[in-house]
C-alpha cells in the first residue's frame, strides 16, 4: 500500500513546478474513453433508437432531467454538453481505479484520476469558475455583480466565503468517497495475495465491494453534475 506517485520535480527549472505523471497519464485514458465513446455514440445513428445508441439517448435524457431540475429548459439546454461531459469522465475517472491498480517500480501508475485531490479541485474550480463566467454572460456584468450584495450589501463578504466552500466541499468530497473505496480495494488485493486463506478470505468481499464502487462511482458522477447545476442555476436564473 505504500506506492509513491511518479513526480517529475522543478520542470522547466521551476521550484514550485511539479507533474505528477501518473495524474497525466490517467487524465488522458479517461479523456480518450470519453471520446471514443462519443465518438461511438454517434456513428450510424438510426430512427429508432438500438444498443449503444438507446444507453446514450438515455443518458441524455437523464441529464436533462438534472438540468430541468434546477433551472428553466430554456436556459439550461445550454447546459447539456456541459453535464454530459462531466457525468461521463466523472464516472469513468472514478472506475479506472475499481478495475484495476498498475504499480511499477513501487510507483502507483494506473488509478482513479479522481483518487487526487488535486484533479477533484481542479474539475471543481473549473465549474465554479464557468458559473461566473455564464453568469456575466447571460446576465451582464453590471446585472451580475448586483448578485454578491442583495439584498443587502453587508452579505458580499459571506457569499464570497461560499464561493470558496463551493469548490473545497464539490472537489473534497468527489475524492474522499473514490480514495476510500480504492484504499479499501488495496486492502483486500493484498490480503487476497498474502496467503491462500488469505485469498478464500478476501475474494468475495472483494467482488462485493468492486460491485459496491461502480454504484458509488456513478452516484459520485450524479452528485457531481447535480451540485454543477445547482451552482449554476444559482448565477444564471433570475429567481435565486
Amino acid at each position: 500500500m505504500n506506492h509513491e506517485s511518479p513526480i517529475v520535480q522543478d520542470v522547466f527549472g521551476i521550484s514550485w513546478l511539479d507533474f505528477n505523471l501518473s495524474n497525466v497519464l490517467m487524465m488522458f485514458v479517461a479523456s480518450l474513453i470519453v471520446f471514443i465513446l462519443g465518438v461511438a455514440a454517434t456513428r450510424n445513428m438510426k430512427r429508432y433508437p438500438k444498443g449503444f445508441q438507446n444507453f446514450m439517448e438515455w443518458l441524455i435524457d437523464f441529464i436533462k432531467g438534472i438540468i430541468g431540475s434546477n433551472m428553466d429548459w430554456r436556459t439550461g439546454k445550454l447546459f447539456l454538453p456541459l453535464g454530459l461531459t462531466l457525468f461521463a469522465y466523472v464516472f469513468v475517472s472514478n472506475m479506472l481505479g475499481v478495475v484495476t491498480n498498475g504499480v511499477v517500480d513501487h510507483h502507483l501508475w494506473w488509478k482513479s484520476p479522481t483518487a487526487d485531490p488535486g484533479i477533484t479541485l481542479t474539475l471543481a474550480t473549473m465549474v465554479v469558475v464557468l458559473t461566473h463566467y455564464y453568469g456575466v454572460k447571460l446576465k451582464g456584468g453590471r446585472e451580475y455583480s448586483k448578485g454578491f450584495i442583495r439584498p443587502l450589501p453587508f452579505l458580499l463578504p459571506f457569499k464570497l466565503i461560499e464561493e470558496f466552500s463551493n469548490t473545497l466541499t464539490l472537489g473534497l468530497r468527489l475524492y474522499g468517497n473514490i480514495y476510500a473505496g480504492e484504499i479499501l480495494l488495496g486492502l483486500l488485493v493484498s490480503m487476497a495475495t498474502s496467503s491462500f486463506l488469505g485469498f478464500l478470505g478476501a475474494t468475495v468481499p472483494m467482488i462485493a465491494w468492486m460491485g459496491f464502487s461502480t454504484f458509488i462511482g456513478f452516484i459520485q458522477a450524479f452528485i457531481f453534475v447535480m451540485l454543477t447545476m445547482v451552482y449554476m442555476s444559482h448565477k444564471v436564473s433570475d429567481d435565486h
